[in-house]
């Protein structure tokens, strides 16, 4: 089971594998605090198209369409995602304000 969360809400018991999905580390949290299994920098979009889209919705569906084709480059970092997902809760955060709006909704989009 994969879920989404954004890293500024509290961990939970129940969040499984915590796995940032985000290039840049978010602000005004102590990784500590963060409480993650594992930083996937990889997995996130490329820095120029991250600041192609910067979180515009109206750029939605051709940001969308750009980060699906660089994912396509990372068949194995989604393989194994998908194997964790199927041994247990994933839960992939991001640190977007838009909820709707961001990779991490993309890259759960591809692994169901």
């Amino acid at each position: 089971m994969i879920r989404l969360k954004r890293i500024y809400d509290p961990p939970a018991p129940d969040d499984g594998t915590r796995i940032l999905v985000d290039r840049l580390w978010p602000r005004g949290i102590a990784k500590d605090e963060a409480r993650l299994d594992e930083w996937l920098k990889e997995i996130a979009p490329s820095n120029e198209l991250r600041k192609q889209f910067c979180h515009d919705p109206e750029r939605w569906a051709e940001f969308r369409a750009s980060y699906r084709r660089e994912l396509g480059a990372n068949a194995e970092l989604l393989d194994r995602l998908r194997k964790l997902a199927r041994e247990g809760t994933v839960t992939l955060l991001f640190a977007a304000k838009d909820e709707e709006h961001n990779n991490a909704v993309v890259l759960k989009e591809l692994l169901d």
